[in-house]
């Protein structure tokens, strides 16, 4: 049986739910093993990484004073990586809303986002999702959003690996949970959209691990990770 070592960047915010969930999951073939990452040199033992939800100035500032700034950078353009919520913000090329001072982020992904769209810790919220792509697509996903940011555009240049859009909040999530600043009743609007993947990369703006559900862990392994490593094989 083939191994799978996945980290998780584990500077600051909801790391350990990622570990936990990641450690449970059966890919057929395959033995996942799930690793904090602190420095440079756990990176460099990864086949994959996540960078969880949390507070991104932060994870920033951290990865900086940690020497992982730039082989995180490194990292993104040879393996595949998954941002959720604090994580979406820092593989954005473009973020708005930013605190004082600016951002930095890692890019990655053909996108710009705004933190805290949604607004402060009391607008979070809960939606159930339909995702086609999930194992037990006929069953939704509980999408936990807290302080989550807001995709603002899809800005693919040429050349960029195609952006597929996985899940959207339903047109019938209850208005009173959507802040002005994202209603819209074009389905297309990519304020709507919550997961997304571009070639090696993935992102949702809402905390899978905060759920038992490990569809979405299980999606980022078999569809980002397994392929990437079989075709090195």
């Amino acid at each position: 049986m083939a191994k799978i070592t996945i980290g998780i960047l584990a500077l600051q915010g909801a790391f350990a739910e990622h570990q936990s969930t990641l450690q449970r999951l059966s890919i057929p073939g395959w033995k996942v093993s799930a690793v904090q990452v602190r420095n440079p040199e756990e990176l460099a033992s990864c086949d994959a990484l996540v960078i969880p939800g949390g507070e991104s100035t932060t994870i920033a500032l951290l990865a900086r004073l940690s020497g992982l700034l730039e082989p995180l950078r490194e990292f993104l353009k040879r393996k595949p990586v998954w941002g959720t919520c604090a994580g979406a913000i820092l593989v954005s090329q473009k973020v708005e809303n930013t605190k004082k001072g600016g951002q930095e982020l890692l890019g990655g992904m053909s996108i710009s986002i705004a933190r805290n769209g949604w607004g402060s810790q009391a607008e979070s919220f809960e939606a159930q999702l339909e995702v086609p792509g999930l194992k037990n697509p006929e069953r939704s996903f509980s999408g936990v959003f807290i302080r989550a940011p807001v995709l603002l555009s899809l800005t693919r240049s040429p050349g960029d690996p195609p952006i597929s859009i996985i899940a959207r909040l339903p047109p019938s999530i209850l208005p009173q949970l959507i802040p002005d600043s994202v209603k819209s009743d074009d389905e297309e609007d990519p304020r709507r959209v919550v997961a997304i993947r571009q070639g090696l990369h993935f992102l949702t703006t809402f905390h899978p691990e905060l759920t038992s559900d490990d569809r979405f862990h299980e999606y980022f392994v078999r569809e980002c990770v397994v392929p990437q490593l079989a075709a090195r094989a």
